[in-house]
C-alpha cells in the first residue's frame, strides 16, 4: 500500500501533529471545532477504555503514529506486548523517541505497511487502528490484513473519518486533507462501513461523533 504522497503528506505535519490532535493550545483547538467540532480526546478515550489496563495479550496498533493518544494509556499496560507500526517513519520516530523515554520494555515500534502486515495469521489479540483509514488509499486490503491477523475473539478497535455527515467537514476534508496526502479517497459512508463491519464480525458496536465513525468488533 505504498504511497509517497502518504509520506510527504505526515512528514510536513509531523512536527505540530501533536499540538493538533490534542487540541489544548487556543490555536489548534478553534482549528479542530471549526472543522470537526470536536477534539480527537473526545472519541478517543472511550475507544482506549475498552482494553483493560492488566490486559496481557498482543496488541497491534496501526498506524500508531506519534503515540500521543495511547501512550499513556500504554504505560499502564505493564502486561501487554504491543506492536506499534506506521507507515511513517517520520511519525513512528517520535513514537519510539516517547515510549524509550518511559522505559516501555513491553512496546516495539516498527516501520510497516497496513497492505502488507508482516504477521502470521491470527497472531494478535487486539488491534487497534485510530484515525488511519481515512489515510490508507486501498481501504479493502488494510481490512483484509487486520482481520488476517486477528485471532479469533479478537477485538478490532477503531476510528476514522467518514464521509455525508458534516458538510462543513467534507469540505475542509476534500480542499485540504486530500491535497495535502494525509486523507486518500475514497471514503466511506455511515452505512456503508457499517454493513461492511457486520457482515465481517460476529460482534460490533458501531457509533458515531460528527464525521468520525467508532467501532469496536469481535472476529
Amino acid at each position: 500500500m505504498k504511497n509517497d504522497a502518504i509520506n510527504k503528506g505526515y512528514k510536513s505535519i509531523s512536527n505540530i501533529y501533536d499540538d493538533y490532535i490534542l487540541s489544548e493550545k487556543l490555536l489548534f483547538k478553534i482549528i479542530a471545532k471549526i472543522i470537526w467540532g470536536f477534539t480527537d480526546k473526545e472519541y478517543s478515550i472511550k475507544l482506549l477504555e475498552n482494553i483493560a489496563d492488566d490486559f496481557s495479550g498482543k496488541i497491534l496498533d496501526i498506524p500508531a503514529g506519534t503515540g500521543i493518544l495511547t501512550y499513556e494509556k500504554y504505560l499502564r499496560m505493564k502486561n501487554a506486548k504491543i506492536i506499534c507500526m506506521d507507515y511513517s517513519k517520520d511519525m513512528l520516530d517520535i513514537a519510539k523517541e516517547r515510549f524509550e523515554n518511559n522505559n516501555t520494555n513491553n512496546i516495539e515500534c516498527r516501520q510497516g505497511d497496513v497492505g502488507d502486515i508482516p504477521f502470521e495469521n491470527e497472531t494478535f489479540d487486539t488491534v487497534l487502528s485510530m484515525n488511519g483509514f481515512h489515510a490508507f488509499p486501498d481501504k479493502e486490503k488494510a481490512f483484509y490484513e487486520i482481520n488476517r491477523v486477528l485471532k479469533n475473539n479478537g477485538l478490532f478497535i477503531g476510528c476514522f473519518y467518514i464521509k455525508g455527515k458534516v458538510k462543513r467537514t467534507d469540505w475542509f476534508i476534500k480542499n485540504f486533507f486530500v491535497k495535502d496526502g494525509t486523507f486518500t479517497p475514497p471514503f466511506y459512508t455511515e452505512n456503508e462501513i457499517t454493513e461492511k463491519l457486520n457482515a465481517e464480525y460476529k460482534e460490533t458496536k458501531i457509533w458515531n461523533k460528527g464525521s468520525i465513525i467508532c467501532f469496536i468488533c469481535k472476529k
